[in-house]
């Protein structure tokens, strides 16, 4: 296993950053992944990934920043050396409802990243569960983004393929070319971890990560993130997570 990284977007309820960055260096993490509020304090994210001894190789930025500000995004990109950038989510207002839409909106994707590519970045999408539910067309809205933009690169969230019906292993199979990261996380058996909106700690769910990591051998990724979206205590799921992926 290469070295693992950790969407910080897990520890946002557990402030402060410094300590979190402490934690999971001891736990054993190697690499960081950022998100929006992250950046306001750019020079103290800098300095603290630098005392943790922590690297952000990859950041999660909104589609109006990136297509509106990419000169900031790349002072962040660079102030951290970052060197993959993901476009995380669009509000439901703005999501297609057809396959036209949707391969639109792929083009767009494509043609914000144009900057980041120009500097030498990895540029692509990151998907949640509403990119793999078929619309009123029957088409698949990750199918289509991935057809419009066809130089992006993804950042598969594997978890969240499985929540919108989707099958991860046939993903791969079809699109592992693209896959050039993916988020590490788990689905809790039915009932449990509810508190926790239905996920649990990697390794501890329903997921084959063994399978998954297994088939992911035959793609480009080379980013593994660990990641929980809601968890109610953030050192149990760095630590057991980290310990699971490594056991495999």
């Amino acid at each position: 296993m290469t070295d693992l990284s950790y969407q910080l977007y897990s520890s946002r309820n557990f402030p402060p950053l410094a300590d979190t960055l402490s934690m999971l260096a001891d736990l054993g993490y190697a690499q960081v992944e950022g998100y929006g509020g992250l950046y306001e304090d750019l020079e103290g994210l800098a300095a603290a990934l630098k005392d943790s001894g922590l690297s952000m190789p990859s950041g999660h930025f909104g589609l109006d920043m990136l297509e509106e500000e990419p000169a900031r995004v790349l002072e962040i990109a660079k102030a951290v050396g970052m060197t993959s950038i993901y476009c995380p989510h669009i509000g439901p207002e703005l999501r297609p409802s057809d396959a036209a839409g949707w391969r639109e909106f792929g083009a767009r994707l494509e043609k914000a990243g144009a900057p980041y590519r120009d500097a030498g970045l990895k540029f692509g999408w990151h998907n949640h569960d509403f990119e793999f539910v078929a619309q009123a067309d029957g088409s698949i809205p990750m199918e289509e983004i991935l057809a419009g933009g066809p130089g992006l690169s993804w950042e598969a969230d594997i978890a969240w393929i499985v929540r919108g019906g989707g099958d991860p292993f046939d993903w791969i199979a079809r699109h592992g070319s693209r896959i050039e990261g993916v988020h590490v996380k788990d689905i809790a058996e039915e009932g449990k971890c509810l508190d926790e909106d239905g996920w649990d700690d990697v390794g501890h769910g329903t997921m084959d990560w063994k399978g998954l990591l297994e088939a992911l051998k035959d793609t480009p990724c080379s980013l593994f993130v660990m990641e929980h979206d809601n968890p109610n205590d953030h050192q149990r799921f760095a630590s057991r997570s980290i310990a699971a992926v490594r056991a495999l």
